[in-house]
């Protein structure tokens, strides 16, 4: 028989994980004083909307500007990176070419020691007049030494290898650093270019758009200034074939006490009219006259619904006035009666409450009894 790994069935225990989300959910909706009583503050909440809103506006330019100052700061960090790279990489060499040049192995003290007595300083005085001072090997004391000196070059040499490698690692690491912040670079180079195309195609559009927009109202303009000059030009003519045929150049003598028709007055010709008519002077004084009899008429109408409106006016201010009284007394006399029954309540309720609390109630609920609501919301 071979192993089967079946998937185990989950909608069990999703659902019941759903229920139990379901109902802290709700309980946390129902126990919720300020959400069941006072409900939801429409204005404070579209107003903490657009203070987020505004908000994150203002983190993504803080976030833009922070991106752009880090890009400046990586630049000069790796700028000076590498200068001082360059730096250690000039001195090493200078250190290294004044080792060659000013401390050799072959001008040291300890020379004769190290290099066999090949350049050391070498004595002149026998040794026969040496004293024991003078002596620097002596019987046994380096025995083994040829063994430990290359023992020691391996040794020298495993750790210059191991430095080798570290130093080879770290310029491996190195390199992949600077290869991943120059594809960063790139790819950030490669989007500012893309957005740099966007942009440039969107100006592009907008000026086709206003392009078209300026060649159509240059269009209605000028038929609009055309159409304006036509029309100048009609009424030109018309005022022109008015003038030609109108009573001024006509001279017709019938024409200075003609009538238009409808509501409108006769017609007059200034340069023909000779003065007005005793009749219509009389008429002019006796209308003249009625107006002014009908403008008294009316003045002394005025004034006594003046005077009728002052009396109305007067009764119905003491009228208001008597009622004002009446009603202060009223509110007086319920003022009192209610002071009166507001006593009379507080006198019962205080003897229902030391009923309630010396003769009634004399067992206090301990704190179990109150834990024991508001445990579910069902």
């Amino acid at each position: 028989m071979y192993k089967v790994d079946l998937p185990l069935d989950q909608s069990i225990e999703n659902a019941v994980e759903r229920r139990r989300s379901t109902e802290t959910e709700r309980k946390a909706r129902i126990f919720n004083t300020r959400l069941r009583v006072m409900g939801l503050d429409v204005s404070a909440l579209d107003q903490q909307v657009q203070k987020k809103k505004h908000q994150q506006n203002m983190e993504i330019q803080r976030d833009k500007a922070f991106d752009k100052l880090r890009e400046y700061h990586d630049e000069a960090l790796l700028q000076q990176d590498i200068d001082e790279k360059e730096k250690q990489d000039t001195l090493q060499a200078e250190l290294t070419q004044y080792w060659a040049t000013h401390q050799c192995v072959e001008d040291s003290r300890d020379a004769d020691l190290k290099c066999g007595l090949k350049g050391a300083f070498s004595s002149t005085t026998p040794e026969g007049k040496l004293g024991p001072a003078s002596m620097t090997l002596f019987q046994g004391e380096d025995i083994g030494e040829e063994q430990m000196r290359r023992e020691q070059m391996k040794r020298t040499d495993r750790d210059l290898r191991a430095q080798k490698e570290d130093n080879e690692r770290k310029h491996v690491g190195e390199k992949q650093r600077e290869m991943i912040v120059n594809k960063e670079l790139v790819l950030q180079d490669l989007r500012g270019v893309q957005l740099h195309a966007l942009d440039e195609e969107c100006k592009k559009a907008t000026r086709i758009a206003l392009d078209n927009y300026n060649h159509a109202l240059t269009a209605e303009r000028a038929e609009r200034l055309k159409e304006q000059h036509r029309r100048e030009e009609m009424e030109k003519r018309a005022e022109m074939q008015h003038t030609l045929t109108s009573d001024m150049m006509t001279e017709c003598a019938e024409a200075a006490e003609r009538e238009l028709g409808g509501r409108r007055a006769a017609r007059v010709l200034v340069d023909r009219w000779k003065g007005m008519s005793p009749e219509q002077l009389s008429a002019i004084h006796r209308e003249r006259e009625e107006q002014r009899q009908e403008r008294e008429r009316q003045r002394d109408a005025e004034k006594i619904q003046n005077a009728a409106w002052e009396l109305q006016l007067l009764k119905q201010s003491r009228k208001a006035e008597e009622e004002d009284r009446r009603a202060e007394e009223l509110r007086r006399e319920k003022r009192i009666q209610t002071d009166h029954y507001n006593m009379q309540l507080a006198r019962e309720q205080q003897e229902h409450q030391e009923f309630l609390n010396k003769k009634l109630y004399t067992n206090k609920p301990s704190k179990d009894y109150f834990h024991q609501f508001n445990t579910s919301s069902r």
